[in-house]
């Protein structure tokens, strides 16, 4: 037997295992057969389907002690007041979905964070989903800088 041997058992062994992996025979399924089940979670986050409509209304109106991201994000998120406030329209919804939920629970710091902090406290998980939707599907407006001089 040479050396390589139980690393090629273990490797082996691994594949197997893998192989056998599947969908839990205890596991309820809620779909008919043919059928996808609908997606309960949006993103890495783990919060509910963003709705890019609602998220809209809420960007530019605000509501509840909320204030509309419109008004220091700029149009779409793309036109901040100020330097300070970053552009947003067109983001990744997994990236604004857990920077809302690290302003929300105080683990995200420096720049602006007091302020999207008394926000984002105010937001349920699903207008953090619906916000981060609406964001995903605005165009960005960044700009390719390789050519400027």
């Amino acid at each position: 037997m040479t050396k390589r041997s139980p690393i090629l058992l273990a490797l082996a062994c691994t594949l197997a295992v893998s192989a056998c992996g599947g969908p839990s025979e205890t596991t309820p399924s809620t779909a008919a057969e043919g059928e996808h089940a609908p997606a309960t979670t949006s993103s890495s986050a783990g919060l509910p389907k963003g709705n890019a409509q609602a998220g809209m209304e809420l960007a530019t109106k605000g509501g509840n002690g909320i204030a509309a991201c419109t008004s220091c994000h700029g149009a779409e998120g793309n036109a901040p007041i100020d330097g300070m406030y970053p552009m947003i329209g067109g983001q990744y919804a997994d990236y604004i979905e857990h920077a809302l939920q690290a302003y929300r629970n105080g683990t995200r710091a420096g720049g602006t964070a007091d302020v999207m902090a008394a926000q984002a406290k105010a937001l349920s998980d699903q207008q953090i989903a619906d916000l981060a939707a609406y964001f995903q599907s605005v165009p960005p407006r960044l700009r390719d800088l390789h050519a400027v001089d």
